[in-house]
């Protein structure tokens, strides 16, 4: 079932009202939109048809005025000859098509004001469309807002979020108790001399003595 039973339900309403009593906006503004570009076309196709009718009309009318030339001539014709009885049925003929030629004139002038009535119609159903579009624009630009908002807020208070920040401080919590332990393995050991730091000095340089002296050995066997 349409939202509108007529052209001038449409033209009365009040869009605001409908979207404020909808459940879903974004819904209802489509379908109001939908049904007045239906009823445009519908007053346009009116229009057309009443242009059409208007335009037949006027044909109609210019032929009956030319046949009523055409039978004042015939008369004055049949008078010139002495034929009163051909010039009276002549001029009941060219009365016949003025009678009809004056009904068209009188439906011309309801067709007139039908079409100007059509004309005002259609630009109150373009405003309101304008309306509606507008509306349509706005339903959309918040509903957008909306949904950015919530895709925000989810990012930064929502449950995955939470999750993360969580595995991040357990993973800082063991890294910690991993730091606690390496600095408990060094609560009780004696303090580093300087004749220990000189001695770790020349067992580095011990080392990679030999360690030249094996890749100079390895050298000489590859040749």
């Amino acid at each position: 079932m349409g939202i509108f039973s007529r052209t001038a339900d449409i033209i009365a309403a009040n869009v605001t009202d409908l979207l404020d009593r909808s459940e879903d906006p974004a819904k209802m503004i489509r379908m109001i939109i939908f049904e007045m570009n239906e009823t445009l076309v519908e007053v346009r196709a009116s229009a057309a048809r009443t242009i059409a009718d208007q335009k037949e009309m006027r044909r109609h009318i210019t032929k009956l005025n030319g046949m009523q030339d055409s039978w004042r001539e015939k008369a004055e014709l049949a008078l010139s000859k002495d034929r009163e009885d051909l010039a009276k049925a002549a001029l009941i003929e060219k009365q016949k098509a003025g009678d009809m030629a004056e009904r068209l004139s009188a439906e011309m002038t309801v067709l007139d004001d039908a079409l100007k009535g059509y004309e005002i119609d259609i630009a109150k159903l373009q405003a309101k469309l304008r309306e509606a579009r507008t509306r349509q624009s706005s339903i959309n630009t918040r509903l957008e807002s909306a949904e950015n908002k919530f895709r925000l807020r989810e990012m930064t208070h929502g449950e995955r979020t939470k999750e993360a920040f969580s595995r991040f401080d357990e993973m800082e919590r063991r890294v910690d108790l991993a730091e606690g332990r390496a600095d408990a393995m060094q609560m009780g050991a004696p303090p580093r001399t300087l004749d220990d730091e000189f001695a770790d000095l020349a067992s580095s340089d011990s080392v990679d003595a030999e360690l030249a002296a094996m890749k100079a050995a390895a050298a000489k066997k590859d040749k």
